[in-house]
Parts: structure tokens; C-alpha cells; sequence
């Protein structure tokens, strides 16, 4: 492995920085955006029994909000209810903002990785082929070492770097993909929140 990595040239060191910092945001958001971390089952349930047996307090309110990201949005609503619907629904909107922007912490950099690693590949490829051509003008066809060194480095750092952007770009959809799913749960369950407490099937919130 050592000994490829060497033949690539310092082209792969780069490649291999973003091969790391994917892998790294990779894991991380496998394991933040699990629905049951973000989404969880029967909390809108819990809520709404807290606010009919006159149990919502401002410390169950914190708790709520610390729970999950949904908690935070849920939160806003039961903290503006006696606002009126218009207000509870802008509270919502105003944390559910926040809240994407937090569940797509990273995917930007793991979408410049995607985008960044066939080239640095192909950069090496013309770097590799630019030595190869110029062996055959100081030495001619005869130094068969020196051709493959080059032609070596030209494949290697184009291969590396479509190892490193293919799977950066299927996670980078997957999770782009996983964080829309999971707000139209959040609307959803925000949808029921304002029916429940403020009745009426007026426009839904847009979360």
C-alpha cells in the first residue's frame, strides 16, 4: 500500500487528506442523523399529554428542547401558544431553520471533497504524463524506468482520486436525501401540534 501511495507522487497526499476527512464526516453523520436522534417516536404524544394534564412546565419545556432536534421545534410551538396561531407557527418555522442548517453541518465540505478529488486525480495524471514526455525529450525511449514512473503516477492519482469521490458523492446524496426526509417528518409533526392546540386545518406551517 505504502509502496502505491509512493508511486503516486505528493498528489497523494491530498487525495488521501480528503479520503480521511470524508471517511470522518461520513461517520459522524451516520451516527446524527438517525431518526430516532432526531425524530423520536411518540414525542408529539408525550407532549401533547404534558400540555392536557397541565404538566408543561418551564423545566419540562427545557428538557423538551434538549431532547432532539424535533424537541426544539415542538418547544417553540408550546412556547407561543397563548401567542395565537400565526406567531406559534412563525416560532416553529424560525427553530426549523435552525435545525437544517444543523443537520447539514459538513455536507458542503463532504460535497467539495466529491468535487475536488478527480480533479486533484486528474491533475495528477497530467503531472505523471507531463514527466513521461519529458523523459522521451532528455532521454529518449530508451530509460523504460523512468516512462513508468510516470505512466504509474498518471493512473494512480486518477485512480485514487475516483476512489475517494464516489463514495463521497453517494453519501453526500444520502444524506442530503436523509435531512429532507427528516424535515417533512418535523412539519408533519409540527402540522399536528398547531391542529391540536389551536384547531382549525389552516395553512401548514413551512418548515
Amino acid at each position: 500500500m505504502l509502496e502505491i501511495v509512493q508511486s503516486g507522487g505528493w498528489l497523494m497526499v491530498p487525495i488521501l487528506l480528503c479520503s480521511i476527512v470524508a471517511a470522518a464526516i461520513s461517520v459522524e453523520r451516520l451516527w446524527t442523523l438517525q431518526r430516532a436522534r432526531i425524530t423520536p417516536k411518540n414525542l408529539l404524544a408525550q407532549v401533547w399529554g404534558a400540555l392536557k394534564n397541565n404538566e408543561m412546565d418551564s423545566q419540562r419545556l427545557r428538557d423538551l428542547r434538549a431532547s432532539s432536534p424535533l424537541g426544539q421545534v415542538l418547544a417553540a410551538g408550546v412556547a407561543n401558544t397563548r401567542r395565537g396561531r400565526e406567531v406559534m407557527k412563525e416560532a416553529m418555522e424560525e427553530v426549523a431553520g435552525q435545525v437544517s442548517h444543523d443537520l447539514e453541518r459538513y455536507l458542503t465540505s463532504l460535497g467539495v471533497i466529491a468535487s475536488i478529488s478527480p480533479l486533484l486525480g486528474l491533475l495528477g495524471t497530467v503531472v505523471g504524463m507531463i514527466k513521461v514526455f519529458t523523459a522521451l525529450m532528455l532521454e529518449g525511449a530508451g530509460n523504460a524506468n523512468v516512462l513508468a514512473g510516470g505512466i504509474s503516477q498518471a493512473l494512480i492519482t486518477t485512480a485514487a482520486g475516483l476512489s475517494v469521490a464516489i463514495p463521497a458523492i453517494m453519501f453526500h446524496r444520502f444524506f442530503l436525501r436523509r435531512v429532507d426526509e427528516l424535515m417533512v417528518i418535523m412539519e408533519q409533526e409540527a402540522v399536528k401540534l398547531v391542529e391540536m392546540i389551536q384547531g382549525g386545518p389552516e395553512e401548514e406551517p413551512r418548515l
